[in-house]
């Protein structure tokens, strides 16, 4: 916060659940207290539409009894009262590019006062595909101006555009590692036959610690598909995907927010930059592709230095990418047993080569009550 207050420009990385959203909005507020209104001043893109409209609204909070104003942009909702406000220089506009461009085509977003720019998770902008309009974006903003950013992680690709495209002498902040979880989560690991997934789920989900649960379902046709047998299983569940529609998926995760229902299923949608209070269970029911997707998954549960249970349900063909996720995070991940629905682990060869063995493992609340 200090180098955003002075002005510098910042290239951020830090560990989910920190406070990245604070760290730009509190420096930006204090920056548009002083000085004009009634134009946009501060410009925040992010890669989703959920990560704006929560941006948005904790931006709406914290300027509370000033004057600023802000309005989200993003696509599928009606553009009208997004064009008002731009229209009427909303002084923070947080947008997802694509919607942002569309109002700029048609005249309505104005940027020429523009003083600070925010790229939220950019190394999502950058898997995403947004490459082509942030270029476009930045063209139309002015060269004089403070940029900010912020992601989890920093690929060496996102680092060349930001010191080539964006930024100016940036001051470098990094707080934690890229590859170590929050030492509040704990984590385990159930070996089961793709077959027998939902009725180890099921079995899971009715223990009275699963308060709020996230779930991650590789495909949109999965995660519709698993939310039903959950709800013929007797369970409250939602689920949020890119197919739905953004009134579809800003009331399931309301009622994910507001505990009216205690399970979301998702896809990789949710697995980035989301902030819900309180999440006491992230469920791989799917395994992740990656490693840094297994973190960035994980990272929904014990924010702000809470605690939270990581569960992965791991069938034998995902044994490589448990390997690679163990080898990331320098340690074996512990196994959990249930009578009748896992199954015994055929050898630790490939868990032997994720660290020392010798290492102390990580603590299993989900184990211990097993």
């Amino acid at each position: 916060m200090p180098p955003a207050l002075s002005g510098r420009d910042i290239i951020a990385t830090a560990e989910t659940g920190s406070g990245k959203t604070a760290a730009f909005l509190l420096p930006i507020i204090e920056r548009l207290r002083r000085g004009k209104s009634g134009c946009t001043r501060a410009l925040i893109l992010a890669p989703t539409r959920e990560i704006a409209a929560q941006t948005a609204q904790q931006a709406v909070a914290l300027t509370r009894g000033t004057a600023l104003r802000t309005v989200a942009v993003y696509g599928g909702v009606a553009m009208e009262h997004q064009r008002q406000a731009l229209r009427s220089g909303y002084e923070i506009v947080v947008a997802t590019p694509g919607r942002l461009l569309d109002h700029h085509r048609r005249g309505t977003a104005r940027l020429a006062s523009l003083e600070v720019l925010v790229v939220d998770e950019a190394d999502r902008m950058m898997d995403m595909g947004f490459l082509p309009d942030l270029r476009r974006i930045l063209a139309a903003l002015p060269r004089q101006r403070q940029s900010m950013l912020f992601s989890a992680t920093m690929p060496i690709a996102v680092l060349e555009l930001a010191y080539d495209e964006i930024l100016r002498d940036p001051v470098h902040v990094e707080v934690g590692s890229q590859s170590t979880p929050p030492v509040t989560i704990s984590h385990s690991v159930y070996l089961v036959a793709s077959e027998r997934k939902t009725d180890l789920l099921l079995d899971l989900l009715r223990q009275d610690a699963m308060r709020s649960v996230l779930i991650f379902a590789r495909t949109r046709r999965r995660a519709d598909r698993l939310a039903k047998q959950l709800q013929r299983g007797n369970m409250n569940a939602t689920c949020i995907h890119g197919d739905r529609s953004q009134s579809q998926r800003e009331k399931a995760l309301d009622s994910f927010r507001r505990r009216s229902v205690r399970v979301l299923v998702a896809t990789d949608i949710a697995a980035r930059g989301l902030d819900v209070e309180g999440v006491t269970h992230v469920i791989n029911y799917d395994m992740p592709a990656a490693p840094l997707d297994y973190l960035h998954r994980i990272g929904r549960t014990a924010r702000a230095g809470s605690d939270g249970d990581a569960v992965s349900l791991a069938a034998r063909e995902d044994a490589p990418v448990l390997a690679d996720i163990e080898r990331t995070l320098g340690r074996a991940i512990p196994r959990v047993s249930v009578p009748g629905l896992t199954e015994p682990e055929p050898h630790r060869a490939s868990s032997a080569s994720a660290g020392p063995r010798a290492a102390r493992p990580w603590r299993s609340r989900t184990a211990r009550r097993r």
